[in-house]
């Protein structure tokens, strides 16, 4: 199996100054950066050249190929994978282990209060992204009550997003995720088998690209990591 994990493009959040955090959106959308990113992204998965793809030979084979298409249920994934979707006819899939460490919130600067919110609603994803894929976790309620959730329960939604990944790698599916920087370390670590640390941190530019292959014998090969080929230097964002 051949897993894509892609960085969504930038937030409005991404783009905050450290002196205007307090400014920060509990579920950020795209910049105007972010679309234009999103949209080379997308070009690119469908028409670009893949590394380590033997096809990448043939002058009418270009393109990632991919199966299958998961997302973070946070905004900037959701409208990220949008722009793959519709490059690729793919149908995005809801995955909601994928989102960001922390879960959806704000935190009070002054007092450090933290506020919990529930993510979108069933509702509002059928109609912002019509066809995707839901989860029944994700209701009329929205998808998250968690507050907010710490590094150590992170790093266990990663676990359990690598178990289930290793379950396919003896398939030839080519798999994509649109996630999030910080998750996308943990999971990574997960794939690799490593512990937990911030002292080594895999770290993804907006809607970087990095490829790991699942094999069913249990091997793992990384192929390449945060490829931005995609952007042009003005367009390159963290």
């Amino acid at each position: 199996m051949q897993l894509y994990l892609i960085r969504h493009a930038q937030s409005f959040n991404n783009a905050l100054p450290r002196e205007r955090r307090h400014e920060r959106s509990h579920d950020a959308p795209l910049t105007e950066y972010g679309i234009r990113q999103a949209e080379l992204l997308a070009q690119h998965l469908a028409t670009g050249f893949n590394p380590s793809s033997p096809a990448q030979n043939r002058p009418d084979m270009r393109g990632y190929d991919l199966t299958r298409l998961y997302c973070s249920p946070m905004w900037r994934a959701l409208r990220t994978a949008q722009f793959i979707a519709e490059a690729l006819k793919l149908m995005p899939e809801v995955w909601i282990d994928l989102h960001e460490q922390g879960g959806v919130f704000l935190e009070d600067r002054e007092t450090g209060a933290v506020t919990g919110y529930p993510g979108k609603t069933r509702q509002e994803m059928q109609t912002e992204f019509p066809g995707y894929i839901l989860p029944d976790d994700v209701t009329e309620a929205g998808w998250w009550s968690g507050g907010y959730e710490d590094q150590p329960a992170c790093d266990g939604r990663a676990i359990r997003v690598a178990e289930q990944l290793r379950t396919w790698a003896d398939t030839d599916e080519r798999i994509a995720l649109v996630a999030h920087a910080g998750f996308l370390d943990a999971l990574l670590k997960a794939l690799y088998h490593m512990l937990p640390s911030r002292g080594l941190f895999y770290y993804h530019h907006n809607t970087a690209i990095s490829r790991v292959d699942l094999r069913g014998d249990g091997d793992l090969v990384t192929r390449y990591l945060n490829r931005i080929d995609h952007l042009p230097p003005e367009l390159l964002t963290l």
